[in-house]
């Protein structure tokens, strides 16, 4: 499994962050919720090993309430996320992670949805940032649980988690994730939709572990959110798509067909970011 020696970097100090829901208990587990249980369509977001905490986690949760979804960040960690050295690196991994192990979050997410549907929402997304990556690609393999996953710099991902993956998926990945090796596979599937996205410019974990501070960082995450809202859109809630023409493993690309969502960024052919007017749809 590949493992980003990025992952155990953990995310700058986030100021002045509004933080809009609140936090709960579900399926045994705390949970931030934001958004309204009368949503047609929810998004469970499993985090990186740094855990459920994360501003910028919290903050994305609470942009995709803005957007309608019901949004859900678990503590999967149960309380016990990794902590990094002083000196940062992997000191303490291995032992951290054979207790936190991406398969044991997958009973207690398919319970989550259960949950979620139960309440009268008709769809539910997973997001999957990092160590996310991984649960949601095995709950991604089991048909009928979920009706789209979006992996976000993927890590501990196999050849068989693409393979085996039942839900529309789309995967947006740093070049150092090493993901693109498995382009073949994604677009060979002819029962769901794939999706793939390397941005060139970008590290490890940038779409919750970007400096606020930092323009760049910034519009370069916004761009992946963009992504993510757009994927969730078309499949959780039919939205109307317009086609974007994006990098598919180096030199074949993907035509696709995604959700048009306002944005303040354009997305250049060569995956950097523009800053533009948003466009409002008819």
């Amino acid at each position: 499994m590949a493992v980003s020696k990025a992952c155990c970097k953990p995310a700058p100090p986030a100021l002045q962050i509004s933080i809009e829901g609140k936090e709960e208990s579900m399926a045994g587990l705390s949970v931030y919720v934001v958004g309204s249980f009368t949503a047609s369509a929810a998004i469970i977001l499993v985090s990186d090993v740094f855990g459920w905490m994360t501003p910028q986690l919290r903050k994305l949760a609470d942009k995709a309430a803005a957007a309608g979804y019901l949004a859900i960040v678990p503590d999967y960690m149960h309380g016990d996320p990794f902590k990094p050295s002083p000196e940062g690196g992997r000191a303490g991994f291995a032992e951290w992670i054979v207790k936190h192990h991406p398969e044991g979050g997958v009973e207690v997410t398919k319970e989550m949805v259960k949950i979620i549907k139960s309440k009268g929402i008709s769809a539910v997304g997973l997001a999957g940032f990092c160590w996310g990556s991984k649960v949601v690609a095995l709950v991604g393999k089991e048909p009928n649980i979920v009706e789209a996953i979006v992996q976000l710099h993927p890590s501990f991902v196999q050849a068989s988690d693409y393979e085996d993956v039942k839900a529309h998926i789309a995967v947006l990945a740093a070049p150092s994730d090493g993901v693109d090796k498995h382009a073949d596979i994604l677009s060979a599937h002819t029962q769901i939709d794939t999706f793939l996205k390397v941005f060139p410019n970008v590290k490890h974990g940038w779409t919750v572990k970007y400096d606020m501070d930092n323009h760049e960082e910034v519009a370069e995450a916004e761009a992946a959110h963009q992504m993510m809202f757009s994927w969730f859109d078309k499949y959780l809630t039919g939205n109307q798509v317009l086609s974007l023409h994006c990098p598919f493993n180096g030199n074949r690309s993907l035509t696709t067909s995604i959700p048009q969502v306002l944005s303040p960024y354009d997305l250049n052919s060569n995956g950097s970011v523009t800053p533009s007017t948003p466009e409002v749809l008819p």
